[in-house]
């Protein structure tokens, strides 16, 4: 006698195997059909791109985030298309819509370096905007767009160059109001993440960290201006105090080579196309125009293929223990440190990899996590594969952790960086609950039970206890700073006390080894693998990004059914891109993610 719950589900599960069959053969069609039709570079390509929205650092390896994620190119495509374009006959100009753009200063460095990379081949590179700035500052704009041959911006438009500022909030007197008291302990003057609770102003060691900052990256900034567009500092700096600068004005100062609308800027760059190289072949008004996430859709990466391989492991965002995260609609990531540590784990292990770049951008996190992380870069010199610390907008606290133990360290002028330090603590709310006619009570067993709960504060033995931990911390992070960057150990903490620094700061306190982004990366892994400048070297991003039918068929641990149930989920994500394209046109999906500079670190590290 047959068993009819036996048999129902027997039926279910095939139905569930037919419909696999069917999406599978559905995307080989897919795959087969984007395959066949892959277009070609047209011989004579203006590259577009309108940079409007912040580049990423990487897709997370999730379908929700591919999804919303899909038309940002990561800041990695940005620098290795440019490289590319320059090197491909095909490609005449470039031309790029910069917008006020939520980016951080190093970032912006990189994609400078970038452009200023593909210039370099003799090519035209133009920006132009409608405004910097209506009525808003857009000092990173303009920055970035000075690094271009020529920069416009319409006749109504004007140039928001307003210099520098940090401001932050301070609510210990509202938490004082409310019957909240944040009881912090730091280590030392200068990790000042907590003083936002305690204080109503700056401290003065914060206000002289927070100085010594702006005055960095604004000199940086204003210098590096002044050389491109050919003014004078003293100039610049006029300008500046007195800005937002009107479009004309701007004009007249040599701040943009002209008011033109887009049209014309258009008309302009296939002038210059035209006569780009000097070839009389060459005609402008004949050459296509295509936007770069497209073009670098349709060409290989100059580090797709090679004989070398250098891996590639991203560190971005907070770090936490566990797995790495990414919130798709607050536009943030988690550094996982099972997830980073996995991943620079298997780069150790793959045989053809023979240095390794650590993509780091951190505000700092969790000390256990950033030791595991600290551990496998330590193990990986060990095998053998030094560590190359890429540094991005930010690599503080945690973020400096894992990477302080690189063989070299690269730093952007802009990166905030350093903040060796800890700090820790709680907020007692007894007082708010009382207010609200709310009464706590407890029984508990042991002297410290009730040490982190958040209605009542520490007593003098809890205290003791904070303090405890904070040295002991304070203590192995400065040890392993000074062993990583060979300092002594009293030298080095002279410039932790949980201190940010800039890039060109902390290279000037040996906290980094040499200003630059990717391409410096590369070049130091090369050197400390002993591979030829001039071999062949391919990227290789650890963990290796999965197809789902690779995902669905292929052998080993990662063939698990959480990872099968992922693959098609991934799929299907693939089949609903369409639809979800149309809501965001439609104003109903708001991808965001905005990587901002954040001048203090929020947390200990």
């Amino acid at each position: 006698m047959s068993n009819p719950e036996k048999s129902g589900g027997t039926k279910v599960a095939g139905c569930l195997v037919i419909a696999l069959i069917l999406l599978v053969m559905m995307g080989a069609l897919a795959a087969l059909a984007w395959y066949m039709n892959r277009e070609e570079v047209p011989r004579q390509t203006i590259l577009e791109v309108d940079i409007e929205q912040a580049l990423v650092e990487y897709v997370p390896e999730d379908p929700i985030a591919s999804l919303l994620m899909e038309d940002q190119m990561r800041l990695r495509d940005f620098t290795e298309a440019l490289q590319a374009a320059a090197e491909d006959d095909s490609v005449v100009a470039l031309v790029a819509r910069v917008a006020p753009v939520g980016m951080g200063m190093a970032n912006i460095d990189e994609m400078r370096d970038a452009i200023l990379a593909f210039r370099e081949s003799g090519k035209p590179a133009i920006a132009y905007s409608d405004t910097f700035g209506e009525v808003l500052p857009a000092n990173g704009s303009y920055y970035l767009a000075s690094a271009f041959d020529e920069v416009y911006i319409q006749p109504s438009g004007d140039v928001g160059l307003t210099g520098i500022g940090l401001q932050s909030p301070f609510i210990a007197g509202t938490l004082e109001k409310i019957g909240v008291k944040a009881e912090w302990s730091t280590r030392h003057e200068y990790k000042t993440a907590g003083n936002m609770f305690m204080n109503q102003e700056y401290t003065e060691p914060e206000r002289e960290a927070l100085e010594a900052l702006v005055d960095s990256i604004f000199e940086r900034m204003v210098s590096t201006i002044a050389q491109a567009r050919e003014i004078p500092t003293d100039r610049l700096l006029t300008l500046i105090d007195n800005g937002p600068i009107l479009g004309p004005t701007a004009e007249a100062e040599g701040l943009v080579d002209g008011l033109l609308y887009r049209d014309e800027v258009y008309d302009r760059v296939r002038e210059l196309a035209g006569a780009g190289d000097g070839d009389d072949s060459s005609d402008g008004d004949d050459a296509a125009l295509l936007y770069l996430s497209k073009y670098w859709g349709r060409t290989d990466s100059p580090y797709a293929k090679g004989d070398h391989t250098i891996g590639v492991v991203y560190a971005i965002g907070t770090v936490q223990r566990g797995d790495s995260d990414y919130d798709p609609f607050g536009g943030s990531y988690t550094m996982g440190s099972d997830s980073v540590s996995a991943a620079l784990r298997a780069a150790i292990d793959d045989d053809d990899v023979e240095a390794i770049i650590l993509r780091v951008d951190s505000p700092g996190g969790s000390y256990v996590a950033s030791d595991s992380i600290w551990r496998e870069v330590e193990r990986a010199q060990a095998e053998g594969k030094p560590v190359i610390a890429s540094m991005g907008n930010l690599a503080a606290s945690g973020g400096y952790f894992v990477s302080m133990g690189a063989d070299k360290i690269v730093a952007h002028p802009s990166t905030i960086t350093g903040s060796i330090g800890v700090l820790g603590g709680k907020f007692a709310t007894r007082d708010l609950w009382n207010k609200m006619g709310i009464t706590f009570d407890s029984v508990r067993r042991g002297d410290h039970a009730d040490m982190w709960s958040g209605v009542d504060g520490f007593d003098e033995s809890e205290w003791a206890k904070l303090n405890e931990w904070l040295d002991r911390v304070y203590e192995d992070f400065t040890t392993k700073a000074a062993t990583g960057r060979d300092l002594p150990l009293a030298e080095l903490q002279e410039v932790a006390k949980g201190r940010v620094w800039s890039g060109i700061d902390a290279k000037d306190r040996r906290l980094v080894d040499e200003l630059g982004g990717y391409a410096t990366a590369i070049r130091l892994a090369r050197e400390a693998a002993a591979i030829d400048a001039d071999a062949s070297v391919r990227l290789k991003d650890f963990p290796r990004h999965q197809e789902p039918f690779e995902a669905l068929f292929g052998e080993g641990p990662d063939n698990s059914q959480e990872a099968v149930m992922r693959a098609i989920l991934g799929l299907s994500v693939d089949y609903l891109r369409p639809l979800a394209q149309m809501a965001h046109r439609a104003g109903l999906i708001e991808p965001r993610g905005t990587l901002e500079m954040r001048p203090l670190e929020a947390t200990a590290p």
